[in-house]
């Protein structure tokens, strides 16, 4: 049984030099994507990362320039907190999702967030701020607005521009500095290309 198995994905001798080569360029395809798109940087909770992808620009700088720079990485709002595999599964599931459309160039001009990302923000507003809401300063100026509505109201609805102010277009920050990713390619193959 396992000799069937075995010679099923042994080429015959003619085969195995054009297999190998093919094998060799597949692999190295695969680790220079891994490479240019810097994978293992998604890992991490540095904002940097990011903006990797250059239409994420808007959402860092003004992330950068709010309150919550101070406080809180884009993970600790975007990516649930409940258990280190539901954070690393949802990283790589909404990864994924990311690098299909910016490879496709699907990518939308304006980035709303999806319905997964709204409850897992919403669960994170809470998760931080869950001290403030107890708060009877807080309660009796709002009304009791909040202990009324905190099932069906997202916390934008009134906190709109918290953290990234008002992105509505890529030339909403027009002058905000952001950092630039280092560029993938060797330095022996821009010589190269110059000459």
């Amino acid at each position: 049984m396992f000799t069937k198995f075995t010679k099923f994905f042994i080429p015959p001798n003619n085969w195995k030099t054009p297999v190998i080569i093919l094998l060799g360029i597949f692999a190295g395809l695969g680790i220079y994507s891994i490479y240019v798109s810097k994978v293992w940087s998604y890992a991490s909770d540095n904002p940097k990362a990011c903006v990797n992808c250059h239409i994420m620009a808007p959402q860092y700088a003004t992330w950068y320039h709010s309150s919550h720079r101070e406080t809180a990485n884009c993970n600790d709002c975007h990516v649930p907190h409940e258990n280190f595999l539901k954070k690393y599964y949802f990283k790589g599931k909404d990864g994924l999702n990311h690098a299909k459309l910016f490879t496709l160039r699907a990518e939308r001009q304006v980035i709303f967030i999806g319905e997964e990302g709204k409850e897992v923000v919403k669960d994170n507003c809470i998760r931080c701020h869950s001290s403030l809401l107890d708060q009877s300063k807080l309660i009796s100026q709002t009304k009791g607005k909040y202990t009324i509505h905190n099932t069906d109201r997202e916390c934008w609805e009134c906190h709109r521009e918290i953290p990234h102010g008002r992105v509505n277009s890529l030339s909403s920050v027009p002058n905000a500095k952001v950092p630039v990713p280092e560029s993938p390619v060797p330095d022996w193959l821009k010589e190269l290309v110059k000459n």
